[in-house]
């Protein structure tokens, strides 16, 4: 029997649809589920006829498949990837690759790259974006590892891969857990993103007053638009057309506002910090959806506090045109934050990281492709180490143009008690960032004071510091009277 091209282990949707995007690449798959009735189901219901072989056990699975062995697992992150690893590993022949496309934190991708290539074996960690349909017709693929194991995938990722007008959306990220770490900056983007676009729908429900049909018209808009263009705004247009059948009312507004969440935007806040970089519009996404599950709290608070019993006086579609820029001023600060900790996470861990090339591959297939991806991947093309993308000229110019709107949002959304905290956060982002002296003089001052930690002073050179006795120069303030 001839040997398949490609084996995937795990049958969920994510799975099943690889599997099933490979074969329809050209390539022959062979597949393996834990429990083989799955296996069955999807052979009866989705692979007949398609050049996709079943296995019972995972030895015959092994066995089925062509060397150098390409493996993708896609199953839990976590101790199920290490127990499918450790039974693997007796199986294999050296130079056979294991894929673990799901999404695994980077560190555990660390580990588990050193460990398989130190046995011959090569491992690459492979973010994948797009969901059911971009697994099945074309997702982002952001594989990290050695080139070496890339390079042997490369014939089959980049057919899989969402082609763009620049090529396919995948791309060898860097070594080790690069691609792992990539994917999880895209989740937190991602939730940057969501969040800005469910506080312009608060905005423009609650204060514009715009019913499901005006919501869906206006996202549609702005969906046709160069700065707006996006999957997230395409599908949230489309939310907006749907009825529910039992109560007739649009079916988003039947649906609990209480918004779960699987850990990788929280991972990318946890990440920020531990590097010391700024990332507030993405925290506050995360910050949002935990404020969000206090659904029960929520419920009896609102009937004991009460908030500004102020309406809205203006034009609501001069407002949906100041909402517009608020939400496209906002998402430049969320990307930018993204940006820059992939940047800072290239230093770091010594990934080498291209960032226009990973705006690139985010262009198609993933959730968060726009099309201000293209104007992101040129400014790093202009300037490759481009520290943060407010800089970039068109960047920097919108955001001088829109700022007045952006402001004004913000305001109204204050004096009528609309809480807006990833907006907040972005705008709080770019004026922190535009100015060249910010008030934690005072906090330094502070921290000398109570803990000697010393502090540097603006008319010496930096790295040189300084403490001061802050009680005994009180005593001494008051002894010779002095209120200065």
């Amino acid at each position: 029997m001839a040997q398949q091209n490609f084996g995937v282990i795990g049958l969920a949707v994510m799975g099943e649809n690889l599997a099933l995007n490979v074969e329809s690449r050209g390539f022959s798959v062979s597949v393996f589920n834990r429990t083989y009735a799955k296996t069955e189901e999807f052979m009866a219901k989705r692979a007949q006829g398609k050049n996709i072989i079943a296995t019972q056990t995972l030895q015959e699975f092994v066995e089925s498949l062509e060397r150098p062995r390409r493996i993708l697992v896609m199953v839990q992150a976590g101790k199920p990837v290490d127990a499918v690893i450790q039974q693997l590993k007796p199986m294999l022949d050296p130079e056979d690759m294991i894929i673990d496309g799901g999404n695994s934190l980077y560190e555990d991708t660390e580990r588990r790259t050193k460990e398989l290539e130190a046995t011959g074996l090569g491992f690459v960690g492979m973010g994948i974006s797009g969901g059911e349909e971009g697994a099945l017709n074309g997702a982002s693929l952001m594989p990290g590892g050695t080139q070496t194991a890339y390079g042997k995938l490369e014939p089959i990722l980049t057919k899989i891969a969402a082609q763009v007008d620049d090529g396919p959306c995948v791309t060898f990220i860097g070594p080790g857990g690069a691609g792992h770490y990539v994917k999880m900056v895209h989740n937190g983007i991602e939730y940057g993103d969501m969040q800005l676009i469910a506080e312009a729908y608060d905005l423009l429900k609650n204060v514009a007053g715009l019913n499901g049909e005006q919501l869906h018209e206006v996202f549609a808009e702005w969906n046709t638009t160069d700065e707006l263009n996006s999957f997230l705004i395409e599908i949230t247009a489309n939310i907006f057309k749907f009825t529910d059948p039992d109560t007739k009312q649009p079916l988003v507004e039947v649906i609990m506002d209480s918004a779960g969440q699987k850990g990788t935007g929280r991972w990318t806040v946890v990440s920020a910090l531990d590097m010391g970089v700024s990332i507030p519009t993405i925290t506050a996404a995360v910050n949002a959806r935990i404020m969000s599950s206090y659904k029960d709290e929520r419920i009896k608070a609102s009937s004991v506090l009460s908030g500004p019993s102020a309406k809205y006086e203006g034009d609501p579609k001069e407002l949906v045109g100041k909402i517009r820029d608020a939400l496209y001023c906002s998402k430049i600060c969320s990307y930018a934050q993204g940006m820059a900790l992939l940047s800072a996470a290239s230093k770091s861990f010594n990934y080498e990281l291209a960032l226009s090339e990973i705006a690139r591959i985010w262009k198609g297939g993933c959730i968060i492709r726009a099309g201000f991806l293209d104007k992101i991947k040129k400014a790093f093309n202009d300037d490759a180490k481009l520290p943060n993308l407010l800089l970039a000229p068109e960047f920097k110019q919108t955001i001088l143009d829109r700022q007045v709107a952006w402001r004004e949002v913000l305001a109204t959304a204050s004096t009528l008690g609309i809480a807006v905290p990833a907006f907040s956060a972005s705008l709080d982002y770019f004026d922190s960032y535009r100015r060249d002296r910010l008030p934690q003089n005072l906090t330094q001052a502070q921290r000398d004071y109570f803990g000697a930690h010393t502090y540097e002073r603006t008319d010496k050179p930096r790295g040189e510091f300084f403490h001061t006795e802050w009680t005994q120069a009180s005593k001494d303030s008051i002894q010779t009277g002095s209120t200065d």
